[in-house]
C-alpha cells in the first residue's frame, strides 16, 4: 500500500524523479533523464543527477518532514545516458534513535548503475529554522 510523502514535498520530480512506490521504510523512484542532465557530447548523464535520485529515494524511505542526509558511501557502477530511465530503490536497514541507515540501488533496466549507503538523521526541527 502506498503512503503519502511527508518529506521533500516541493522538490522537482524533473530533477530527482517521480515516486513510483512509497511504503513504510521503502521507496521506489523513477528519473527520466533529459538533455539538460548531459555532461558531454556522448550523452553521458552527470552523476550528480543519479546521486540526487538515490538521495531522494533514501529521504522518502525515511519519510519524515525533518530528515536530513548526514553521510553517504556511494559507488557509481555503470554510466547512464540521456533518455535512460533510472530507477532507485531505497530500504531502511537500521534505526538507532534519530540515526537511520538506508541502502539504495539505482538501476537502468536490469543493470545496476549505482549503490549507496546513506546515513540519515531525523532532527527535532528544520535545519533552517
Amino acid at each position: 500500500m502506498n503512503i503519502a510523502s511527508d518529506t521533500h514535498r516541493k522538490i522537482s520530480p524533473k530533477l530527482v524523479g517521480k515516486i513510483v512506490q512509497l511504503k513504510q521504510g521503502e521507496a521506489i523512484v523513477n528519473l527520466e533523464t533529459v538533455p539538460e542532465m548531459v555532461a558531454d557530447e556522448y550523452g553521458l548523464v552527470h552523476g550528480g543527477f543519479i546521486f540526487g535520485l538515490a538521495d531522494y529515494a533514501a529521504m522518502l524511505a525515511v519519510n519524515k518532514p525533518t530528515v536530513v542526509l548526514g553521510a553517504a558511501d556511494s559507488k557509481f557502477l555503470a554510466p547512464v545516458k540521456v533518455g535512460d530511465v533510472a530507477q532507485a530503490t531505497a530500504i531502511i536497514v537500521e534505526e538507532i534513535g534519530k540515526k537511520i541507515k538506508v541502502e539504495c540501488m539505482v538501476q537502468v533496466g536490469e543493470k545496476v548503475v549505482f549503490k549507496g549507503d546513506f546515513t540519515c538523521f531525523v532532527v527535532d526541527k528544520h535545519v533552517l529554522s
